[in-house]
């Protein structure tokens, strides 16, 4: 009898350990789904791109399509400015007539609760209150590009690209930024029939 009672206990202490340790895959499993969900790469897409002329000078009037991932949101949270450079060539590939890299950068700053967008080597900054309201104002930039630009026929096609620069990031970042899924964020190649005012 007292070996019954034992081998009873035993077995229903070896029940629970084995639904202990069901529940403990389980949660282990979830947190794994939460940290590949994190890995996630974001989105970048080109909207539109439109070259205008105004005298001598020309500017790109860019629309982007931008989703962050989780690390990059977290990162710019943390004051780690995110930078994006633009790739604009003009012409009919694979010739070239004129090719311009202006860059853009997202920052956040902790003492004044604000999330800034600046057009780099320009006076064009911008303030936010929200990072979602930081992120849509990519939909609506004006890029300086050299006078290059405006000599060029109207009817001249654009090839817009946009990528994160993982040079801008801290050192520490500069690493997952080459090899993490979460730190790709490029846009295709797309072409533009440019269209000069």
């Amino acid at each position: 009898m007292r070996y019954s009672r034992s081998a009873e206990r035993h077995g229903q202490g070896a029940a629970a350990a084995l639904r202990r340790g069901v529940l403990l895959g389980a949660f282990a499993l979830l947190g794994g789904c939460g940290l590949l969900a994190e890995q996630q790469p974001g989105s970048l897409g080109v909207r539109q791109a439109q070259r205008v002329v105004v005298g001598a000078s020309a500017r790109l009037e860019l629309a982007l399509d931008c989703r962050l991932s989780g690390p990059m949101q977290d990162a710019l949270d943390h004051g780690i400015p995110i930078a994006f450079e633009v790739d604009v060539r003009a012409g009919h590939w694979p010739r070239t007539f004129a090719s311009a890299q202006p860059r853009i950068e997202l920052r956040y700053f902790p003492l004044s609760r604000r999330y800034q967008l600046r057009v780099v080597g320009s006076d064009d900054v911008r303030a936010f209150a929200t990072q979602a309201h930081l992120v849509a104002a990519l939909g609506s930039l004006r890029l300086g590009l050299p006078s290059t630009f405006a000599a060029l026929p109207p009817d001249t096609p654009l090839r817009v690209s946009v990528a994160i620069d993982p040079a801008a990031l801290p050192g520490a970042l500069r690493l997952p930024a080459l090899f993490e899924p979460a730190w790709r964020l490029a846009s295709t190649e797309t072409t533009w029939p440019a269209a000069a005012r």
